[in-house]
């Protein structure tokens, strides 16, 4: 299984507000379709519960909570990330997508970050993507993108593959 983080984030790592995301860019929305249909999403639940529509169509959709009773249309709950990690460890590509504690917990596992840089201060943010050393991964793909009449800040999308440990 490939664990992947994907996450938009600004120049100082903030990702949100107040449950809503920093920044309206239409071309990464669409870019998060295109990576993440057919695989499995995992989030919290505060992050399941900000998609606009519920459950994401055509992906596996997997919420971690701590509360007992926590149930939606077309998702799977998990009381731990291990626990959601370990049900999901015949797929493919895993897809971490949110909040901010999953992030943290979810990255030290991670074997890919899937990252879209906006090259921009978001004004009021509340939550962070997690500090991660440079060293421990390598960019291998970069695509950059200039404002236009959709999408308003620069932005880039970036891969990032783990690297080996050294001695």
């Amino acid at each position: 299984m490939t664990l992947s983080l994907i996450c938009a984030l600004d120049e100082n790592r903030a990702i949100g507000f107040q449950g809503k995301l920093l920044f309206y860019l239409p071309a990464d929305l669409k870019h998060f379709k295109e990576l993440t249909t057919g695989h499995t999403v995992l989030m919290g639940r505060k992050t399941f519960e900000s998609l606009p529509k519920g459950a994401l169509p055509n992906r596996r959709n997997v919420v971690v909570t701590r509360q007992e009773d926590y149930a939606a249309p077309n998702i799977e709950v998990f009381h731990s990330f291990e626990e959601a990690l370990k049900a999901c460890e015949t797929d493919e590509k895993v897809f971490v997508i949110g909040g901010e504690s999953l992030y943290a917990i979810a990255l030290p596992l991670a074997t890919e970050l899937q990252l879209t840089h906006i090259h921009a201060a978001a004004p009021e943010a509340d939550t962070w993507f997690p500090a991660f050393e440079a060293a421990d991964w390598k960019k291998t793909a970069e695509t950059s993108f200039e404002p236009d009449e959709k999408n308003k800040q620069r932005f880039s999308f970036c891969t990032y593959e783990r690297q080996p440990q050294r001695m």
